[in-house]
């Protein structure tokens, strides 16, 4: 016997889509604004920082096109829809992030023993235009950071982005006061660093969904202390809870119901019961319950505790 509740399909990364294209909008116009600069003015560490924003856009346009796919209904053939394009998208997006970051070590030792004249007033003027620009994308994104992978892999590149635009504005005025034209080498290989744990962070998080992990912050030995509560229960075997996307859990689990459960014919009000319970105190949106007598447990196969 199974319980489904909470099916609203709503992602986490569907609600803040306007802020999304928002973000998108204003990062392409300052990868533009940086291409053109870094060019121009000689710096690789203007060029890093827009090869970063050129990432962070394209992240945030795999999320939205992700979200699109995820608000996508379910079929009879992909029963949850779409909804884990989000997740592909997030790992997508933390390899777009890995990548670029060995791009820019690696260029950084290249220009180490001759490292270019850099147009500094230009390289200045950019990096804090883009510094502007970041702090505004962080405003946007911030509510959202929270809620949705793709929301805070997008929130996390644009601090990335923050950091490495003031990384070019140190490095410019210490070229511009002392002429120490590696500055502008050692700021690049900042930035490929400070990526590195940003894009391992948001992976790792990325590989226990897809693994199908317990979420975070659930206990699931407190959860099955509070079915175990439940008038009726007598044991919960089979427990399992793991991410569908950002915003959507799922739990599942075998729950053991006395005679007098059974005989009276009362499993509908356990499962409201339980609804109740899993709905109030852990936030489950999607719970699968198999209500069994006492004793069942011996005809199942190989079961999780």
């Amino acid at each position: 016997m199974s319980a489904g509740h909470g099916h609203a399909h709503g992602t986490a990364t569907g609600r803040y889509r306007s802020r999304l294209v928002l973000v998108l909008v204003i990062t392409l116009g300052v990868v533009g604004a940086q291409v053109v600069g870094g060019l121009l003015s000689g710096s690789l560490a203007l060029l890093a920082d827009a090869g970063h924003m050129l990432t962070d856009a394209s992240g945030v346009a795999l999320a939205l096109v992700a979200g699109t796919l995820a608000a996508r209904p379910a079929t009879n053939t992909r029963t949850y829809g779409l909804q884990r394009a989000e997740i592909l998208a997030a790992l997508a997006n933390g390899l777009l992030l890995a990548g670029l970051a060995i791009w820019v070590v690696v260029e950084a030792v290249q220009r180490w023993t001759d490292p270019p004249e850099v147009e500094t007033g230009l390289m200045l003027a950019v990096a804090a235009a883009g510094a502007v620009a970041n702090l505004v994308c962080l405003v946007i994104l911030r509510a959202g950071r929270r809620e949705s992978l793709n929301v805070r892999g997008a929130y996390l590149e644009v601090l990335g982005d923050l950091v490495g635009s003031v990384a070019v504005i140190a490095a410019g005025i210490v070229i511009a006061t002392t002429g120490y034209a590696r500055a502008d080498v050692v700021a690049s290989v900042a930035i490929g660093v400070f990526i590195v744990p940003r894009a391992w962070s948001l992976l790792r998080d990325v590989v226990d969904v897809l693994l199908e992990a317990t979420p975070k912050g659930l206990d699931l030995d407190r959860v099955r202390d509070h079915m175990r509560r439940v008038p009726g229960v007598v044991d919960v075997h089979d427990l399992h809870a793991w991410t569908i996307t950002s915003g959507v859990t799922a739990l599942s689990a075998h729950v053991v119901v006395d005679d007098e459960c059974i005989v009276e014919g009362r499993p509908g009000v356990v499962l409201d019961a339980l609804d109740e319970c899993l709905g109030e105190h852990f936030a489950m949106r999607h719970c699968t319950l198999q209500l069994e007598p006492v004793g069942h447990r011996g005809h199942e196969g190989a079961a999780h505790d």
